[in-house]
């Protein structure tokens, strides 16, 4: 191939491309020659890298199409002018999508928590098995509450804020398994049912609430949004209606991604709350209160500002923009 001739022949084509990636406002018409022009100019360089390696003109005709290329497909959204709607639309919608797992969960947890502590309280040989009465009471008049406060407010949140935060990933991330997060679940609700038994065995069922409660409305509900969405996720590999299994897990992942991040900031929140206000020597009811207020800030963010962004169409998923088109579709 004759490089030269090819440059002489070209000169115009690779001019009028260059000039319509410059251009500020394009029609219909512009576009199609825009990408007409695009091809040629990706043909003639495949060419020149082919007969004549790497030269001069083939670098040039390679910017005009880096170029081109960018008018075509858009430079990336500031991510600043994203935040408004990732939290007014996309992470509530998300939110709202797993109101009901987050229901069943919720109640499953609050069965199983309960049934335990029955079992446990109502018979002396289980409750000796948890260690001898010395120990019980203890843990009961000292251990339990001290948990609060031995380590300063600030580390203590830290620490509570990390430990939640991981959990809630972990029911997220392993969800597909369908066990990871009913284990989770399990697991919490029976520590739980142990520590109301021993509490009200010794008469301090009051010390428990007023201890649990004011960090617990929030943490607790936290943690049953990550199981549901764990679960949500098992459901749409065991179930993906008319999509493939790898688009539907594909567009639940993405949305459940959405909300570990909420989770995390709302699990922040009830860490600051267990660090820094359920140590204090307040009213229980003035604690509790506080972390009722917190949890019905969430329940309203996710029950209603949610309802309202599902109604906008919005799923908590990315948009066909950010994640890519799901289905190629040909003719």
């Amino acid at each position: 191939m004759d490089l030269d001739a090819l440059t002489a022949a070209r000169r115009d084509e690779w001019a009028r491309l260059d000039e319509l990636s410059k251009q500020r406002t394009m029609d219909g018409r512009d576009v199609d020659e825009l990408v007409a022009r695009y091809r040629s100019a990706s043909a003639d360089l495949a060419d020149i890298k082919t007969s004549a390696g790497r030269t001069q003109t083939g670098d040039h005709v390679s910017t005009l199409l880096a170029r081109a290329r960018l008018r075509l497909t858009g430079a990336g959204e500031n991510p600043l002018r994203m935040l408004p709607r990732f939290f007014v639309l996309q992470l509530p919608a998300a939110l709202y999508r797993v109101r009901w797992a987050t229901l069943a969960v919720t109640i499953a947890f609050l069965v199983v928590a309960t049934a335990a502590a029955l079992w446990i309280a109502g018979d002396e040989r289980v409750l000796a098995a948890l260690g001898d009465r010395a120990e019980l009471k203890y843990y009961a008049e000292h251990a339990f509450t001290d948990y609060y406060s031995e380590n300063p407010a600030a580390e203590f949140a830290g620490q509570v804020w990390t430990n939640n935060a991981w959990i809630a990933a972990q029911c997220v991330m392993f969800g597909i398994t369908g066990l990871w997060p009913l284990m989770v679940m399990m697991q919490n609700a029976v520590g739980v049912g142990m520590a109301a038994a021993v509490l009200f065995s010794f008469g301090r069922g009051d010390v428990f609430f007023a201890s649990i409660l004011p960090h617990g409305l929030l943490e607790l509900t936290s943690i049953f949004v990550a199981g549901a969405a764990g679960l949500n996720l098992f459901w749409a590999w065991v179930a993906p209606g008319r999509r493939g299994r790898g688009e539907a897990l594909a567009e639940a992942g993405r949305a459940l991604a959405t909300i570990v991040i909420g989770l995390i900031l709302a699990l922040a929140l009830s860490g600051v709350i267990e660090g820094f206000i359920t140590r204090q020597p307040w009213p229980a009811w003035t604690k509790i209160g506080i972390g009722a207020f917190a949890l019905g800030v969430f329940l309203f963010y996710m029950l209603f500002v949610g309802r309202r962004a599902a109604k906008q169409g919005e799923t908590g998923d990315l948009t066909e923009y950010e994640a890519g088109t799901r289905r190629l579709v040909a003719g």
